[in-house]
């Protein structure tokens, strides 16, 4: 299954969810509503929750997102 890039669903993710990942860069856990935000957004929905966000996706969290959105 190809991995669907965090560009394609962070728009539609909820704010609430953006200011946790925003506030809690690269979190060991991520708590159960914001994986359900990610997930109804249209991101990845894997069974082992600890690998929901990779690398790159932190990385665009902490530099390409917007404050104002």
């Amino acid at each position: 299954m190809t991995a669907v890039e965090i560009f394609m669903w962070w728009l539609d993710l909820d704010l609430a969810s953006k200011e946790w990942l925003r506030e809690n860069l690269r979190a060991d856990e991520i708590p159960v509503p914001v994986l359900q935000g990610i997930a109804e957004a249209g991101g990845p929905r894997p069974a082992d929750v600890s690998v929901v966000l990779s690398a790159a996706d932190w990385d665009f969290i902490e530099t390409q997102s917007e404050f104002v959105d």
